[in-house]
């Protein structure tokens, strides 16, 4: 099943998101490549397998619950674009620009 550019840039427009015509290119061409590698798996026999939710055999593995030192902020605001006030500024997701 191929993907389309429209199909790219009619999710980015939901999703709030804008690409060049490049990055909508290079997105169909390896969404695409995606797609079809899933479709492989319907032609895998699995007459006869159990049904299985997981291969892992471990369960609830989880680890202690123990405070550790965060990430600085300076750190964290190194790669972001638009910040104000100690906060990420983001795009409007809503048409007023309000508050969720």
């Amino acid at each position: 099943m191929k993907i389309s550019e429209e199909e790219v840039r009619h999710v980015a427009t939901l999703s709030k998101l804008t690409f060049s015509d490049q990055e909508t290119s290079e997105f169909a061409t390896t969404l695409t490549k995606i797609v079809e590698m899933v479709e492989l798996l319907n032609e895998v026999d699995t007459e006869g397998v159990a049904i299985t939710s997981t291969m892992a055999d471990r369960k609830n593995v989880m680890r202690q619950d123990v405070a550790q030192k965060g990430t600085e902020r300076n750190l964290l605001f190194k790669n972001v674009p638009q910040h104000e006030n100690n906060y990420i500024k983001v795009p409007a997701i809503l048409e007023d620009g309000g508050d969720a």
